[in-house]
């Protein structure tokens, strides 16, 4: 059973999610106009409601931003990075995701982009995600 993790004034916990499709194309999402760092590029998810785990704020999130549906125990913890951020510590847990159901759409941002690892490394994102690219590509090795 997953521990449920609390945002507090010290952390702020945040899910994320590499959409990883049959070709091995990981999803990206531009931040929208008005969100802490617009414009940035970075993996799709959102922060840790109270009350809930962290596979259960992803699965929500995805719903959210994208229409999709991901059981959790689909999510496979990979990774994470810390930052500061805004006077609290940003603690951004990321997930590698291969199997979810529904149609991927853009319900939340201005643009999104399915690309190949390496392509991430050319992107401006925000600075919790850019070690999460570096790991990942360990991990996909």
């Amino acid at each position: 059973m997953q521990k449920k993790l609390e945002n507090n004034p010290t952390f702020l916990f945040v899910v994320a999610a590499a959409l990883i499709d049959l070709q091995g194309h990981i999803l990206v999402q531009q931040r929208p106009e008005g969100k802490n760092m617009a414009g940035l590029w970075g993996f799709p998810g959102g922060k840790v409601e109270a009350g809930e785990s962290t596979a259960t704020a992803l699965a929500r999130e995805l719903k959210e931003e994208l229409g999709i549906s991901v059981v959790e125990g689909d999510l496979t913890p990979a990774t994470f990075a810390s930052e500061p951020l805004d006077g609290r510590h940003l603690i951004l847990l990321l997930y590698i995701c291969k199997k979810w159901s529904g149609k991927v759409q853009n319900l939340e941002s201005p643009d999104m982009a399915w690309l190949p690892l390496e392509d991430l490394y050319d992107l401006a994102m925000p600075p919790a995600d850019v070690p999460l690219v570096e790991q990942l590509s360990k991990l996909l090795r």
